[in-house]
């Protein structure tokens, strides 16, 4: 397994021993413990218990210590694999874990149910939450950016559920998107165009489809003299871009109090001086709020938005708007005058390990006053792509094509380099 760890010390490794190296660390100045302080400590405590520890085993045991008091225990090597996208626990000895799109069960075990909600609860207090019989769920966001669900039994059954989403950090550039199949190499003048001619886009899909990753690797093509106002309720997005600004939402705490809402930040946003202002996942209220920026002049807007087809995504508006109270009638004004595209992921085949870019649609006001979203560009997973009745209303607003390209229904031509990159 990539990034798996070796044998952890249980022989030292026990409740009084981390409770020593955890006094320790309390008694010292300072803030969070870092690597270095965990070995002064851990090495503290092996001494107190006279026992002799080789710097090869002393290594292991810091980083087994680091794991069970920093980090989520035995399930740290698992989050530490740089292939898991998830790491879900049913219970004591039900571990899985998505790799490459596909869910595998691995050989680890947590012990008795009771540790399963002992390691919950701890990393629930990890992220500012409650997690207890008052408060039997949570959703947090831990130190490290990793994505905490949790639900404790009766509510879950028999034992503690836990489910761990990672967030990698490194952006992926548009070539290496191409090589991976989620960008088909025609589509690369569109994209590079929408972000270029400064085009307000929602990107869509299902889950885990590849939102965040399309989005990041659009924004590293931002020019570098922008200023970037990313807007996420947990720091997933990641561009390469040397002017990024992260507004972070903020749950209550557990008096239900201090709540900062993505509605709240939006308006924030709007007062600091952004070129770009992107909401990591739009799925509330804030609707409202990103639509009247991007009504205000904030062009080169982007946000994504779980949908099952580009088409759905005037409906998954029209749901979200009206819980800030918006009519069918406001939200097709708004999102018409607001929006240029709709870029559509999906995940096919078998195993479902491909991720793609299927849609790339234009949006528009029907006659009848409907929020419509007209399919420009249909790629599938081979990277064939066609084009439909939104391509010339798409390739005007981006500039992309003569108007002989247009009436001929053909996207444009790919250019190539030699270097094999693509432009």
């Amino acid at each position: 397994m990539t990034g798996a760890r070796g044998p952890r010390p249980d022989g030292l490794l026990d409740a009084a021993f981390l409770d020593d190296v955890r006094a320790l660390l309390h008694a010292r100045p300072g803030g969070a413990p870092g690597t270095d302080a965990v070995r002064e400590a851990v090495d503290a405590a092996a001494r107190r218990r006279g026992a002799v520890v080789g710097s090869g085993a002393l290594v292991d045991l810091v980083r087994a210590v680091s794991d069970e008091l920093l980090g989520a225990g035995p399930l740290q090597s698992l989050l530490d694999d740089e292939a898991v996208t998830d790491v879900l626990v049913n219970g004591p000895q039900d571990v899985w874990v998505e790799r490459s799109g596909r869910l595998h069960r691995v050989d680890v075990r947590l012990g008795t149910p009771a540790d399963v909600r002992a390691l919950a609860v701890r990393l629930a207090a990890a992220g500012g939450q409650r997690l207890d019989d008052a408060s039997p769920t949570v959703d947090a966001q831990l130190p490290d950016g990793t994505r905490l669900h949790a639900v404790l039994p009766p509510l879950a059954g028999a034992c503690t559920l836990l489910s761990l989403r990672t967030v990698r950090v490194r952006a992926l550039s548009v070539v290496e998107l191409v090589a991976g199949g989620t960008l088909a190499p025609v589509l690369v003048p569109v994209v590079r165009a929408l972000v270029a001619r400064r085009a307000n886009v929602l990107v869509s899909g299902a889950t885990g489809s590849g939102k965040t990753t399309l989005l990041a690797a659009l924004l590293s093509l931002v020019p570098p003299d922008e200023r970037v106002l990313v807007i996420e309720e947990s720091g997933e997005l990641a561009p390469d871009h040397p002017h990024v600004v992260r507004l972070l939402a903020r749950r209550a705490n557990v008096e239900g109090a201090g709540r900062v809402d993505l509605a709240d930040l939006v308006r924030h946003a709007l007062r600091m001086r952004p070129d770009r202002i992107v909401l990591g996942e739009c799925r509330g209220a804030e609707v409202r709020e990103v639509l009247a920026a991007l009504n205000t002049g904030h062009d080169g807007g982007w946000a994504t938005v779980h949908a099952n087809a580009a088409a759905d995504v005037p409906a998954r508006l029209e749901a979200l708007a009206a819980l800030a109270g918006m009519s069918r009638d406001a939200v097709a004004a708004q999102a018409a005058s607001a929006l240029d595209a709709v870029l559509h992921l999906r995940r096919a085949g078998a195993d479902r390990e491909t991720r793609y870019l299927a849609e790339v649609g234009v949006v528009r006001r029907a006659a009848d006053g409907a929020l419509r979203v007209d399919g420009a560009l249909h790629a599938d997973p081979g990277g064939s792509v066609t084009t439909g009745p939104g391509w010339p209303q798409l390739a005007a607003r981006l500039d992309l094509a003569p108007e002989s390209h247009a009436a001929a229904g053909r996207p444009p031509a790919l250019v190539a380099v030699p270097d094999g990159s693509v432009r």
